[in-house]
């Protein structure tokens, strides 16, 4: 039996969440640009929770940007799709499954734009959800008289101009726009090109002033795993748990955040589900979350990576369920990163919190996050997620951080390089990987002489842009870490230091 809105009432299995039947007639009250999984696992997923809540009420039409060929998976099921949602939380294992209706049709831009056009003039529109990728957001020459026009700010400012002029530039008609795209200020950069298209058009003063008073262009920050489509024979065992078959069924973690930038009564007002879940923040600013989810996750991922590696362990939920490994990953953000970024606006409870979160994260058996994709781009995100922590941590400390040393020392090690046909390649546990990371030739040259190997690649300011020998004993922190992973391997390295900091601290 194929999912679809004929169907909801045959299905009788216990597992599952499923709408209301009241909702299939909700008002669309979000335009959504996008199909992909983490909208329709993070933003949909929370809009339909809301709908069942009865604090909502409302759902979304999707905009995509193609035209598929032959019946198209959103149609034959009329939008409705299953979150399988599965992982830990609080150290315990989820596995939950829930029907999401919040969609209401998917329109293709290129074959339907006329409809999407009076989609605009709909009154009970309200909100703009979008993810088009990094580089989606984007200056171009768009024409609003484009059927559509090309690039996503084009679209969106036909849509904004042609819902303008319907309701003659009623205040009270304007949107709140909430992009996902992973970029800094993705809304304030949106809004900024929107306005330089405006400009480009010579739109009146009065659309102008409309699209700055009446819409909120409002700053987010999404984070979930949503790895999508089920592997086959997974997909098989759920469809027969559940009793249908479901060509949109996606998989997502348990642990959801989406924080957005906002101060106004106007926007919480539009945005009534965002009450629905604690992983919903409406904040005036969105800065303490990117900073935690920065170095909490990110930073510890890549400061974890080679040590993992070096210890034999392919995805990070093999890391995890060592204990070993563990306790050094508790470490580096209990004891160091979290200590480091504590201030103003961040607190130890924010710290805790997440960090408890993370280890959730990283243990989630259902995932198999591989080290050797995080390894991609190596030095670029060690720079970017982690070097500024070095700052934070003496400006508190006057000793070296023992696990971001650690940390450092396995990913040095691991950019000792062989070159092989214009490849740079590491041989380790029998594996070789081929270093995706544009300063490898530049750390494979320091390599060539390992006795000053770590002064000479701390000082390079054109990787980290400042000299990090400047910090005190951290270079010799470093080496003697690196000498030890060389003598006793990485794994003994951790256990002396998980030992060394569960009594210092």
């Amino acid at each position: 039996m194929l999912l679809s809105r004929e169907n909801v009432q045959k299905i009788n299995a216990a597992p599952v969440d499923l709408p209301n039947p009241a909702s299939f007639t909700l008002p669309e009250r979000v335009l959504q640009f996008g199909t992909g999984v983490l909208l329709r696992g993070l933003p949909d997923y929370y809009v339909d929770q809301a709908n069942k809540q009865g604090l909502f009420n409302g759902r979304i039409l999707v905009v995509k940007s193609t035209s598929t060929a032959g019946a198209d998976a959103f149609e034959q099921q009329d939008g409705l799709y299953t979150v399988c949602i599965k992982g830990k939380k609080d150290g315990k294992e989820v596995v939950q499954y829930t029907l999401n209706n919040a969609i209401s049709r998917v329109l293709s831009a290129s074959t339907d734009w006329s409809s999407i056009l009076e989609a605009a003039k709909n009154p009970d529109l309200q909100v703009v959800f979008s993810n088009t990728t990094e580089v989606g957001i984007v200056m171009s020459n768009d024409k609003l008289t484009d059927a559509p026009p090309a690039s996503f700010p084009g679209k969106l400012l036909a849509i904004l101009y042609e819902r303008f002029g319907y309701f003659n530039g009623d205040p009270e008609k304007g949107l709140v726009i909430l992009p996902t795209e992973l970029i800094a200020e993705n809304a304030q950069k949106l809004k900024k090109i929107v306005l330089g298209l405006s400009a480009q058009h010579n739109l009146e003063t009065a659309f102008i002033a409309w699209l700055e008073e009446a819409n909120d262009f409002c700053n987010t920050l999404v984070d979930r795993i949503v790895p999508g489509r089920l592997p086959a024979a997974e997909q098989e065992a759920t469809e027969g748990l559940l009793g249908y078959q479901d060509e949109l069924m996606i998989m997502a973690e348990p642990f959801s955040l989406w924080a957005i930038e906002t101060d106004s009564d106007r926007v919480r007002d539009k945005l009534s589900f965002a009450s629905v879940d604690a992983g919903i923040v409406l904040v005036p600013s969105i800065d303490k979350f990117k900073e935690i989810k920065l170095r909490l996750l990110n930073g510890t991922h890549t400061l974890s990576c080679a040590a993992a590696l070096w210890s034999g362990f392919v995805t990070v939920k093999e890391a995890m369920n060592n204990e070993v490994f563990r306790q050094f990953v508790q470490g580096l953000m209990q004891k160091e990163i979290g200590q480091a970024i504590i201030g103003p606006y961040i607190e130890q409870q924010d710290v805790d919190t997440f960090a408890n979160s993370v280890i959730d994260r990283f243990s989630n058996p259902f995932l198999d996050h591989r080290w050797e994709n995080i390894a991609l781009n190596f030095t670029s995100k060690m720079n970017m997620r982690n070097i500024a922590l070095l700052e934070k941590w003496y400006n508190k400390n006057p000793a070296p951080p023992q696990h971001i040393a650690l940390g450092f020392a396995a990913y040095l090690k691991f950019m000792d390089t062989q070159g092989v046909d214009g490849q740079y390649i590491q041989a380790i546990n029998g594996n070789n990987v081929v270093l995706q990371d544009e300063f490898a030739p530049q750390l494979q040259t320091y390599w060539k002489d390992p006795r000053t190997v770590v002064k000479q690649v701390l000082s390079d300011d054109s990787l980290w842009g400042k000299d990090l020998n400047a910090y005190p004993d951290f270079a010799a922190t470093v080496q003697y870490y690196l000498d030890e992973i060389n003598a006793e391997g990485v794994l003994k390295t951790i256990e002396k230091l998980n030992t060394t900091w569960q009594v210092a601290y």
